[in-house]
């Protein structure tokens, strides 16, 4: 006898040879990283990856690849652009849906970078084993931060990133971004004003909580 489960787009037969890819699914646990421009989201990703063995998904990287499809310079207007048109066209979830299923494949703990809309926050939460962490710092520590990482979309004024996150921060579209919205959602969010050591002390003792040992 054979038992089967969907994946989006997907069925998936149970036999012997996928049972212990199967269980690995179950016990995984998905978390997806929001908050604002320069908070630390990246800091956070890493700290799973190098620390305690996640694999990352990342939406910038998804979008810069459909910017690149289109022959669009790879800017910040480009991607809230795109970002929103392919919410637009599919749902306002359609970005981190595509990468849940990448995740779901691997069969290992992974971290999605990065929540911008409600929708994306609602779809993830259906899919169960799913916990939002949110970041934030003060507004000059972070464009301190972004100027220092050397980003090709993070080469601005300090106006121009003030701006940039105003933009970003709230909408009543539920295909646009609305940051502000999503950290209020989050499960936990992590004040990043302090040092890294700082920051990944405080992730961990919530990993724990979710029931990852440290």
């Amino acid at each position: 006898m054979h038992l089967s489960f969907t994946l989006p787009g997907k069925l998936i037969l149970i036999n012997q040879t996928n049972i212990l890819h199967l269980l690995k699914i179950i016990m995984m646990i998905i978390i997806g990283i929001t908050g604002t421009l320069g908070a630390g989201k990246g800091t956070i990703v890493e700290y799973l990856l190098n620390e305690k063995g996640f694999t990352h998904f990342s939406v910038r990287k998804f979008i810069t690849r459909e910017i690149i499809k289109r022959h669009l310079p790879v800017n910040r207007d480009s991607m809230v652009v795109v970002a929103n048109n392919l919410r637009a066209t599919h749902s306002p979830s359609y970005i981190t849906d595509c990468l849940y299923a990448e995740a779901m494949i691997t069969g290992n703990n992974c971290v999605i970078e990065s929540i911008r809309t409600p929708g994306e926050v609602e779809s993830l939460r259906k899919r169960g084993n799913f916990t939002l962490f949110a970041v934030d710092a003060d507004p000059k520590v972070r464009y301190q931060r972004i100027k220092e990482r050397q980003s090709e979309t993070d080469q601005i004024s300090f106006e121009i990133f003030i701006a940039n996150e105003a933009r970003e921060m709230t909408s009543t579209d539920p295909n646009h971004q609305n940051l502000r919205k999503c950290i209020e959602m989050a499960d936990y969010v992590f004040d990043n004003d302090g040092s890294i050591c700082e920051l990944e002390s405080a992730v961990d003792d919530v990993l724990v909580e979710i029931g990852i040992k440290s």
